[in-house]
C-alpha cells in the first residue's frame, strides 16, 4: 500500500482536551491525518471520541495495552495526551511497538523520566515529536528567524514573560486537576511554562544552559487570604459570591469560561446539562464550586526563574498565575539590537543602534496574524508539521523533535529544584 499519499492513520490515546484540539486536524485536512482508534479508560469520554470521530467500536480501547494486543489494529501513529504522570508509561510501549508519537508536553514529570524517553527513542528508531506548539505560532517563528538570521546580533540577555489569566489560573491551577503535583504529577512551572522555557532553549540554540536559579511560592490562593465573607463553596455559604471575581457561577455558568474542565463531572450523568443541572453541581460535589481560597492547591501562583548559558549570556522567565490580562512577552538583547514583543498583540518590534537616527535608534515593527486561540495559531501548525515529517518531509525550522526539547525541561527541572533549595543548580549536559 502507497501510504505517502494516503492519510496518516493515528491512534488518539486520552481523549481530553488536549488530545482533541490536535485530532481536530484530521476534521480540517481529512487528506492528511484519520483518527483510527482512541484509548480512554473513562467509558464515557471513550464513547463520545469515538462517536465524534467515528472510530468503530472494535477500535475503541480502555488501555494502550488491549490496543497494542489488537491484531487488527492499523495505525501508523499515536497523539498522546495524557496527564503528566503517565506520559512515558503510555508512550514506552507505543515506540516499542513501532509508532511515532506525538506527545504533549511535559514530556515526563522528572529529569529521569525525560532521558530514558530519549533514550527509548534512539533506540527503536522512532519518531518522537514534543508538543511546543509556541513554536508554530507566527509571532515566535518569526521572531526565531530573525535571531537565527543575526538580525540582532548574538543575544547577551533573553527575557520572556507567561501571564496567566485570573479564570485560567482558578479553574486550571487552584480548583482544578493540575493544582496538585501529586495529583497531576507536574509542578505549575513544568506544566503550564515548559512551552516558555523551550522557547528560551530554542532561541538559545547552539549554547547549552549551564545554570539556573529561582524564586516563586503560592502566595495568593491560600486560606490567609480569603477576604471577609468567603464561603467554602461558591453557591452554598459565600456572602461576597455576586461580586467576588472568582464566582463560579459568573466564570461558568453566566460567562461559560472552561466549560471543558467544568462540566465533565455532570456531563457523565447527561450529556447536555441544564443550567439548573450544572449550578445544582456547583451548590453540591463539583469541585469547581469551591473557593479559591480553600482548595486543596499546592503549587505556586508565580515563579521566577534565571538561566546561565555557557556562552555566558543570560535568560529569565517570570510566571503569575491570576493577570487581568493573559498574555507572554519576549524581549531578546542582543549584540546588534533587540527584539520586544507581546504575542497577543500581534507584532513584535526590532530595534538597532543608530547614531544618525532621533531617538538614536531604528524600530521595524513586524506584524503577523494571531489566531485566537491560546497559542497563538501555533496548534493545528504543529499536528501539519508532525504530519509532513513523518511523510518524509525534512524538519522545519520549528519542528520540536524530542531531542531538540529536552533542554528546556531540564532548565524547568533545575528551577523547581533551586527554588525548593534555595540554591543555584547545574544543568547536565547532553553532549
Amino acid at each position: 500500500m502507497d501510504t505517502i499519499n494516503q492519510p496518516l492513520r493515528v491512534a488518539m490515546i486520552g481523549a481530553g482536551n488536549r488530545s482533541s484540539v490536535y485530532a481536530a486536524y484530521a476534521e480540517k485536512e481529512p487528506g492528511r491525518m484519520r483518527i483510527a482508534a482512541v484509548v480512554e479508560p473513562d467509558a464515557v469520554r471513550l464513547e463520545q471520541a469515538g462517536e465524534r470521530w467515528s472510530i468503530p467500536p472494535a477500535r475503541r480501547y480502555a488501555s494502550v495495552e488491549s490496543m497494542l494486543a489488537d491484531p487488527e489494529l492499523s495505525v501508523e501513529a499515536a497523539v498522546n495526551g495524557t496527564m503528566d504522570a503517565l506520559h512515558l508509561e503510555t508512550t514506552l510501549p507505543l515506540l516499542a511497538a513501532g509508532l511515532d508519537v506525538l506527545l504533549e508536553k511535559p514530556i515526563g514529570i522528572s529529569k529521569d523520566e525525560v532521558l530514558r524517553l530519549l533514550e527509548a527513542a534512539r533506540s527503536t528508531g522512532r519518531k518522537v515529536m514534543i508538543c511546543h506548539v509556541l513554536r508554530y505560532a507566527p509571532f515566535y517563528r518569526s521572531v526565531k528567524e530573525r535571531i537565527a538570521a543575526g538580525d540582532i546580533g548574538d543575544i547577551l540577555s533573553l527575557q520572556t514573560e507567561e501571564n496567566v489569566s485570573y479564570h485560567h489560573m482558578a479553574t486550571a491551577f487552584v480548583r482544578g486537576k493540575w493544582n496538585r503535583k501529586d495529583r497531576c504529577g507536574s509542578s505549575m512551572l513544568m506544566q503550564k511554562c515548559c512551552h516558555d522555557l523551550d522557547l528560551i532553549a530554542w532561541f538559545k540554540e547552539g549554547s547549552a544552559p549551564v545554570k539556573v536559579a529561582s524564586f516563586g511560592g503560592r502566595t495568593f490562593f491560600r486560606s490567609e487570604r480569603a477576604p471577609e465573607g468567603a464561603g467554602t463553596r461558591c453557591l452554598t455559604d459565600c456572602r461576597i459570591e455576586g461580586t467576588c471575581t472568582f464566582s463560579a457561577r459568573r466564570l461558568y455558568v453566566d460567562r461559560g469560561l472552561w466549560s471543558q474542565y467544568a462540566w465533565h463531572s455532570v456531563e457523565r450523568e447527561t450529556l447536555h446539562p441544564t443550567t439548573e443541572q450544572k449550578l445544582a453541581s456547583l451548590r453540591e460535589d463539583n469541585p469547581y464550586g469551591r473557593c479559591v481560597w480553600h482548595c486543596d492547591n499546592d503549587v505556586v501562583d508565580h515563579q521566577t526563574v534565571t538561566v546561565e548559558f555557557a556562552d555566558g549570556s543570560t535568560a529569565s522567565h517570570a510566571m503569575t498565575g491570576g493577570s487581568p490580562r493573559p498574555c507572554r512577552t519576549v524581549h531578546a538583547i542582543g549584540t546588534k539590537g533587540e527584539i520586544y514583543g507581546v504575542m497577543e498583540d500581534g507584532y513584535f518590534v526590532v530595534r538597532r543602534p543608530d547614531p544618525e537616527a532621533e531617538g538614536m535608534y531604528r524600530e521595524e515593527t513586524v506584524r503577523l496574524d494571531v489566531a485566537d486561540d491560546m497559542h497563538g495559531g501555533g496548534d493545528l501548525r504543529l499536528v501539519d508539521d508532525f504530519v509532513s515529517v513523518l511523510r518524509g518531509a525534512e524538519p522545519s525550522i520549528s519542528t520540536s523533535s524530542l531531542e531538540d526539547s529536552v533542554y528546556g525541561h531540564l532548565i524547568g527541572f533545575a528551577a523547581d529544584e533551586a527554588m525548593e533549595r534555595e540554591a543555584v543548580v547545574s544543568v547536565p549536559s547532553l553532549s
